[in-house]
């Protein structure tokens, strides 16, 4: 089969550091690749792939007019191209597929956070035929699916780039891993560490929005020995890091679309305790996995009890919902069950 991957020009595929679409992409590339398929990727400036095909400028925040040249450039090429594909999967702007909608290739369009409803009423308004949506949780799903066919796909990481630590120090670190915002909990972390006499790592991009609330909430805890900054990290300190902690603290106060951390740990064998908000409650298996809490101070009681969590069984689990391998197969039987 041949297949399109659509990624928005944001940043590059695969990404450097961050870039949680991006990683899927390039996953899904190399795994669709072993499976016997032609992959090519439409995607933006620094990109990495075989069969690349580059559109727009990298970066988040453009302007009305180069959106709408991107945009452009999109169509162009699916207008003249998609005769030669026999699946597209579109990880970028739902309004990239206008030109296909109505054409005899399968259509996946793929989300990672909420939905903008109107734009699902209205896209499923025009004719078109073999198009599935899909979204990361069964949270997500529910806020897109008031039309069309939707299904939930987990996102994936790939289980062979993470070594698993059946055993940690009984004095093993906490760790908090994610952007440095409020929403995301460090400053929870902090006082869940020090309640519970931990060490934490704290690991994580600070965004020039957030400075403010780092300065404020986190900068004072620091020091040299209990409360300690990383950074941002790439793929292989994540592994290094996760490995070594007893568990990730996973905080938050938003509802989270998926929560891919959260997996990185558990392919380490390092377990979750995380608070219910969004896809939390599908991603994690209490007493399996981590554990739910409603609470800092349920957090702290958990964080007590980390030990009876087998890590060898958490990657196992885990492995078996979401690793890249399992997730590709979903996604190529889609249209067995459309």
């Amino acid at each position: 089969m041949r297949i399109l991957l659509i990624m928005d020009a944001a940043i590059p595929v695969p990404p450097p550091l961050y870039g949680g679409h991006e990683r899927l992409v390039a996953m899904f590339a190399e795994e669709y690749e072993k499976l016997g398929h032609e992959v090519s990727l439409l995607s933006g400036p620094g990109s990495v792939w075989k069969r690349l095909y580059v559109y727009g400028k990298n970066g988040y925040f453009k302007s009305k007019k180069q959106r709408i040249k991107e945009l452009i450039q999109v169509w162009n090429y699916l207008y003249h191209h998609h005769h030669e594909y026999d699946l597209i999967h579109n990880f970028g702007r739902l309004l990239y597929l206008t030109p296909v909608l109505n054409k005899s290739s399968k259509k996946i369009m793929t989300y990672g956070r909420d939905v903008t409803g109107w734009a699902i009423k209205r896209i499923n308004l025009l004719p078109q035929q073999h198009l599935i949506f899909t979204a990361c949780s069964n949270y997500c799903v529910s806020t897109g699916n008031i039309a069309g066919t939707w299904r939930t796909v987990y996102n994936a990481i790939d289980f062979s780039k993470y070594e698993l630590k059946e055993q940690v120090e009984k004095n093993a670190p906490l760790m908090f891993l994610g952007r440095i915002e409020e929403i995301k909990g460090p400053h929870i972390a902090i006082k869940v560490a020090l309640a519970t006499g931990n060490k934490l790592w704290i690991a994580g991009n600070i965004d020039a929005a957030h400075q403010h609330f780092f300065d404020l909430e986190i900068k004072p805890y620091l020091d040299e020995s209990n409360i300690i900054y990383l950074g941002a990290v790439n793929d292989e300190q994540k592994n290094v890091y996760l490995g070594k902690a007893k568990a990730l603290l996973f905080p938050i106060a938003w509802e989270e679309p998926f929560g891919m951390v959260m997996v990185e740990a558990m392919a380490c064998g390092t377990p979750v305790i995380a608070f219910p908000r969004g896809a939390v409650v599908e991603v994690v298996k209490e007493g399996e996995t981590g554990f739910i809490v409603a609470d800092e101070a349920n957090m702290i009681k958990k964080v007590k009890e980390i030990q009876s969590i087998n890590r060898l069984n958490c990657r196992d689990l885990a492995k078996r919902r979401f690793d890249v391998s399992i997730i590709a197969a979903e996604y190529l039987n889609l249209f067995k069950y459309d």
